[in-house]
């Protein structure tokens, strides 16, 4: 990380759009994080039920593709070391930033109590010159961004929480990957060939033949601007002082 030693929560939520979204982006992070003893909740809002183009499928073969899915994100979340696998199983490529999905993520928040949250960028569009952003990964990360501050901390946010017994919580820290204003890189060196075992669970979705030199060259990239050796870079958000308990 940058100006600082290098943070270590005690529990963190991951909040993507689809499953093998934080394999890509944040999966040495969370390794390198689990193993350090950290207790890890992975939130994905939509099952990937669109993630399929052979066109000998119809709109039957989606609830299959759901559970495969599913299934293939608790296979990787077992290697990278995630305590907890949350489902919220909205429409793949349908995906706003509504208020009912805050609440929701609000009422996660509140449950689990995570020191840090890791999400996507939401002014993330475009990248370099040949890929635009899925807009589920755009609203994913408005929503969690916006359920992380203000609504989990502000008390009176969704009141019927508060009555239901959730009561506020504070986020220390909110980890922001696929950030042009990275100011903090995680070292994953010795955890690099953790995510990429955990991405080679999604195969249903990559090319697991390539998948180790995508994720090599891009690590590579990422740690450029510290000198690090293989790194995921975030910009992030200090929300709260350690010191500060509430």
């Amino acid at each position: 990380m940058s100006n600082e030693k290098e943070y270590m929560p005690q529990r963190a939520m991951t909040i993507q759009a689809h499953p093998d979204d934080q394999e890509f982006s944040v999966g040495g992070t969370l390794a390198k994080w689990s193993k350090a003893g950290c207790e890890i909740v992975s939130v994905v809002i939509t099952s990937g039920d669109s993630g399929s183009n052979d066109p000998t499928k119809d709109a039957s073969y989606k609830p299959i593709l759901a559970k495969l899915r599913e299934d293939e994100q608790r296979a990787a979340n077992e290697v990278l070391g995630v305590k907890e696998t949350v489902f919220l199983h909205y429409p793949d490529g349908e995906l706003e930033a509504t208020i009912p999905l805050r609440k929701e993520l609000t009422r996660l928040i509140r449950i689990h109590k995570p020191d840090v949250v890791l999400t996507g960028s939401p002014e993330g569009w475009f990248f370099g010159n040949d890929y635009v952003n899925h807009p589920d990964h755009r609203a994913a990360a408005q929503v969690a961004c916006e359920a992380v501050f203000p609504s989990a901390g502000t008390r009176l946010i969704f009141p019927d929480l508060l009555a239901a017994g959730y009561g506020p919580h504070n986020v220390k820290r909110l980890y922001i990957h696929e950030n042009e204003k990275a100011d903090t890189w995680v070292d994953i060196s010795e955890t690099i060939e953790v995510k990429i075992e955990a991405l080679k669970q999604h195969v249903s979705q990559v090319d697991t033949h390539e998948v180790d030199k995508w994720m090599y060259e891009w690590a590579k990239e990422a740690g450029k601007a510290k000198g690090i050796q293989y790194a995921e870079a975030y910009r992030v958000m200090m929300l709260q002082d350690e010191e500060d308990k509430g």
